[in-house]
């Protein structure tokens, strides 16, 4: 074959190649495995603010911050889980997701994952009103548990329902956080962890129907790809929650104005 002949040779076997379609849908273990990817990219148990927590490296101080600002994060998953709740039509889906209200809000006064979160504040030290009132929270905790729930309000169900997919990596953060803190800090027992042992199974569960739902309702690519946004959405939102802990507590330690400091624990 000569010089001028050779792009045409080339030209022809591209033509016979099998051409990819960036448009065509993933299968359904395809999607999986790129939201699988997402969490092992974005999740935040990579966050230094979360290595130090488990590792402890953190003083009681920082881990009181913590505990406040996740609180916001816990007391809204009900109002996100209502909110989603009220645009499914499909009563089967309906009885299934409310369960999820009910881990967190109890059938009664005292129970559920809230009140849980909130003996895990009071054995750390933490006014109980100061938690409840939201005052003393980093503004960026405030701004990013909004943000979840406008996202879960305004996007499609399929992406509402995607972007609690983030339960898929909590397991293995819970182990991780149990084991740490229960072998690094004297000031925390595996009683005020309670809420942890029971997000073990629930978080599993949860996980595996959002899992199932998302890969059998995603049929185009451009649903499948909406799915991956709504994953990294929520990474970020999380992400962003411990960026703020870690400006506000660790490093350089700015803490904003009103936001819990040192000493507060206590009226």
């Amino acid at each position: 074959m000569n010089a001028a002949t050779a792009p045409d040779a080339r030209a022809a076997q591209a033509e016979r190649a099998p051409r990819i379609d960036a448009d065509a849908p993933l299968s359904p273990d395809e999607l999986e495995a790129r939201l699988r990817a997402i969490g092992a990219e974005r999740y935040h148990d990579k966050h230094p603010f979360h290595i130090l927590l488990h590792g402890g490296r953190l003083g009681r101080a920082q881990v009181q911050a913590w505990a406040l600002n996740r609180f916001e994060y816990q007391r809204c998953i009900p109002l996100k889980d209502a909110a989603l709740l009220a645009r499914i039509e499909d009563p089967q889906l309906r009885r299934v997701w409310r369960q999820r209200i009910v881990d967190h809000d109890g059938e009664r006064e005292g129970e559920g994952g809230i009140a849980r979160w909130l003996r895990l504040t009071d054995a750390l030290g933490l006014d109980r009103e100061l938690v409840e009132s939201g005052r003393a929270l980093l503004p960026a905790t405030r701004f990013a548990v909004q943000a979840y729930l406008q996202f879960v309000r305004e996007r499609s169900l399929l992406e509402a329902i995607a972007s609690s997919l983030t339960e898929l990596f909590a397991p293995a953060i819970i182990g991780q956080r149990v084991a740490g803190m229960l072998a690094n800090y004297d000031f925390v027992s595996r009683d005020a962890l309670a809420y942890f042992d029971s997000r073990l199974q629930q978080a599993s569960q949860d996980a595996d129907f959002a899992l199932d739902y998302v890969k059998r309702h995603a049929a185009t690519r451009a649903q499948q790809e909406s799915v991956l946004a709504a994953l990294r959405f929520k990474c970020d939102v999380l992400w962003s929650m411990l960026d703020a802990l870690h400006l506000a507590y660790v490093e350089p330690r700015l803490v904003p104005p009103g936001a819990f400091h040192p000493g507060q624990a206590r009226p």
